[in-house]
C-alpha cells in the first residue's frame, strides 16, 4: 500500500490493484475510511469532522495528483508521493 501523504497525524494511501471507482484510503488514528477522488466524497467508513476537512482540503489542492496516482497504480507502477497540507 503505497503512501501518498502524510500530515497532521493523517495518512493518505493507495492500493495496489484497488477495484473501482477512484478512490484513495484516510487513516487516522483508530479512524478510516475512502474518498472518491473526482466527487471527493467519502464513500466508506466515517472520519472525525475535522480529519475529514483536512483531507478534503489537501485532496482539493492535489486532485490531478491523485487521478496520476489513481492511474500509476492501476499499471503496477508505484505512485509518487504528494506534498502533505501545510
Amino acid at each position: 500500500m503505497p503512501t501518498l501523504a502524510r500530515f497532521y497525524g493523517i495518512r493518505v494511501y493507495i492500493h495496489w490493484h484497488d477495484h473501482p471507482p477512484p478512490h484513495v484510503h484516510i487513516k487516522s488514528g483508530e479512524h478510516k475510511a475512502s474518498m472518491h477522488i473526482e466527487t471527493l466524497e467519502i464513500i466508506h467508513g466515517r472520519l472525525p469532522k475535522r480529519v475529514r476537512l483536512l483531507a478534503l482540503e489537501w485532496a482539493m489542492q492535489h486532485r490531478g495528483e491523485l487521478r496520476h496516482a489513481w492511474a500509476a497504480v492501476r499499471a503496477t507502477e508505484k505512485p509518487p508521493t504528494i506534498e502533505p497540507l501545510d
